[in-house]
């Protein structure tokens, strides 16, 4: 046999048909075997190879073994003289496979090659040759230099985009996404390195059949396309994370003396997600630099107005630092911790809260610290002067700038709904009908990847709940709604979760949400309910409460109650409600439980819901049938300080009813 074509496929049903027909055009005159390992797709591909490609070889996955070790299944039972690797979103030129082995049979010293990859726009693919990470070149590529430089010797040696893309030429590696070698080079070397899930195996692999003798080449003369990242996209990786760790991975294994090399990739993962963070929050950092800013200026306008007003000789020169750093940063911390530094969103009312509470807290604090107490005059005139100049500067930025307005202040909003079934249709065109400026549904978002394309009454289903996320950004979506008939609670939750970070109002429909009360934000869409999903759990102000509460609390029963409840429990084998519940305390100060809490840590480790309780809606609720996860759901929605008050006096009437 002349080849065997290995494909790994993961959701890309539609490229993998493509491209299967177009291996037959390229194949005619040489005989061959296809393998295909499906890495648990569940966008139909399994069921399409069964049935238009009887011929193929299938090995089924029932997860995601990532592209080594999936490529590895199926390099165990080929057989052909030569076998090539290729990813299913590709398309080979009828002469691909004959211009191949014709380069092979006429360069015996070639153990490994790869063809000209194009992108779909027509440029050269980068990574189809490239050199390996050494020092120079991970520092050229890691700053951008080889960008800059793409011409340059010196610098882009990474990608090599200094040789002439039409010739053939040895290099250090090339794309997994096409490599063809020999079978006796599989032989001697064996397959992918399953240390690598994706991204780098290629480079070890190219690396590991150098160290045997062999060479690696690109290869001009017959080129295929590459449609770039379809597989991840369908899936919840940070592609540039597995790249950089890969990158470390393959440091590691093969160029483990090159601390620098090691320095480098580790710097390049922290500055990138450095800057993802700044990027996303780069107006909550502002705004909060430039309240500091103001506070300061505040703070010195008001000494320079209290001193031309009396006899009063100003600040001590030895306090600056303190006097210009301490109060506006008390400042800053409670305005952060009140809400009022949002990534999407400038708030006038939390800042007036804000500027309320860290009044208090200022003058509170000078009682303690006579030698800092200088004059209330001058903190009055402060924050007047503060209350004004943090309002107008938020009013002009967003009226003048347009920025900081949240989804709800947009003349449009770009909404995706979470649901295929008939009442996510209903919600779709309650909003077409509208025809409102406020609303554009942009699609709708199904369960399972093999919705994705298929139109519902006139709406596409552009993108799964896995991949929900990379949907956002892509279509610059502000607003989400939820069919509660499609998703249940948890998995709604998840990938709220998941999206805590993006600029997105979530909301959830349906009439089975009457649990939901309290500070709800419900819009009407006709008959239809649309509740905002927001979780006071998760709030930085509550969760800084709640936990003093926990400390504090925890620490008095430590003192004055857990002693004797301790001696008492090790006299009587007796177990009641409350000795549970004092001899839980040490957990609660530890940090790993609540006073008050679900009954048990959420399975889904990205939804919070808060530290597991000593008790809660759990314990104190006498209904048996009663559905936990919506208390959980309803608990984490309105949590506050006098909520978990009312469910402790709840829970001590309980146990003293049943005899503590």
């Amino acid at each position: 046999m002349d080849l065997s074509i290995v494909i790994v496929n993961y959701n890309v049903k539609e490229f993998l048909q493509n491209l299967l027909h177009s291996i037959e055009k390229a194949s005619s005159n040489i005989s061959k075997e296809i393998i295909i390992v499906d890495n648990a797709s569940d966008d139909g591909s399994v069921e399409l190879i069964r049935e238009k490609f009887p011929e193929v070889k299938l090995i089924v996955n029932n997860k995601n073994l990532g592209f080594g070790k999936a490529n590895n299944q199926a390099l165990e039972i080929a057989k052909g003289k030569f076998i090539l690797m290729i990813n299913p979103d590709t398309l080979v030129r009828e002469d691909t496979f004959n211009k191949m082995i014709e380069f092979f049979n006429s360069h015996p010293e070639a153990g490994l090659a790869g063809c000209k990859i194009m992108n779909p726009d027509g440029t050269l693919q980068l990574a189809c040759r490239r050199s390996f990470p050494g020092p120079w070149t991970s520092f050229t590529k890691v700053t951008g230099l080889s960008h800059l430089f793409p011409k340059s010797k010196l610098f882009a040696r990474y990608n090599l985009t200094y040789l002439d893309e039409n010739k053939t030429y040895e290099v250090d590696a090339i794309s997994g996404s096409f490599m063809m070698m020999r079978k006796e080079v599989y032989d001697k070397v064996g397959g992918f390195d399953e240390q690598f899930f994706m991204y780098g195996e290629d480079l070890d692999l190219c690396y590991r059949i150098q160290q045997s003798g062999y060479k690696v080449y690109y290869v001009h003369t017959t080129q295929i396309i590459h449609y770039k990242g379809e597989s991840t996209k369908r899936s919840r990786l940070d592609e540039t994370k597995v790249f950089y760790d890969a990158m470390h991975l393959f440091v590691k294994k093969h160029l483990s003396s090159s601390f620098l090399v090691e320095l480098i990739l580790r710097t390049a993962i922290g500055v990138r997600k450095m800057f993802a963070f700044l990027g996303k929050r780069k107006l909550a950092i502002l705004s909060a630099l430039a309240d500091f800013l103001l506070f300061d200026l505040c703070l010195l306008l008001a000494e320079k107005i209290y001193m031309s007003m009396s006899t009063w000789l100003g600040f001590d020169a030895h306090d600056y630092l303190i006097i210009y750093t301490v109060p506006a940063l008390i400042h800053t911390v409670t305005a952060s911790l009140s809400g009022v530094y949002r990534k999407d969103s400038l708030s006038v009312l939390r800042n007036f809260l804000a500027v309320a509470i860290s009044f208090v807290i200022l003058t509170s604090i000078t009682f303690f610290f006579k030698q800092f107490a200088y004059s209330r005059a001058v903190v009055i005139i402060s924050y007047s002067l503060l209350i004004t100049l943090t309002t107008f500067w938020r009013f002009v930025v967003k009226l003048f700038f347009r920025i900081g307005i949240k989804a709800d202040e947009i003349s449009r909003s770009r909404t995706l709904i979470v649901g295929t079934e008939s009442h996510a249709i209903q919600i779709a065109n309650k909003i077409k009908q509208k025809r409102t400026e406020y609303h554009s549904v942009v699609g709708l978002i199904g369960k399972y990847h093999n919705e994705i394309g298929n139109k519902i009454d006139s709406f596409e289903v552009v993108g799964s709940v896995e991949n929900i996320k990379k949907i956002i950004n892509e279509f610059d979506i502000n607003e989400v709604i939820f069919s509660s008939k499609d998703l249940n609670y948890s998995e709604m939750m998840a990938v709220v979760a998941d999206c805590h970070d993006e600029p997105v109002e979530f909301k959830i429909s349906g009439t089975e949400l009457e649990f939901i009360v309290g500070k709800t934000a419900v819009s009407m869409l006709d008959d239809i309910p649309l509740i905002e999903v927001h979780y006071n759990i998760s709030s930085p102000l509550m969760r800084f409460i709640k936990r003093t509460f926990d400390i504090v609390a925890g620490l008095m029963v430590l003192l004055f109650i857990y002693p004797f409840i301790y001696l008492i429990s090790k006299v009587s084998k007796k177990k009641t409600d409350f000795r549970k519940f004092i001899l839980g305390v040490p957990a609660v100060v530890a940090g790993r439980k609540s006073f008050v809490g679900p009954k048990e840590e959420h399975r889904d480790k990205r939804v919070y819901m808060g530290r597991q309780g000593l008790t809660g809606f759990w314990y104190i609720e006498n209904d048996s049938n009663i559905d936990l996860e919506k208390l959980d759901f309803y608990y984490a929605k309105n949590q506050n300080i006098w909520l978990d008050f009312e469910i402790l006096g709840r829970t001590f009437n309980k146990m003293w009813s049943k005899k503590v």
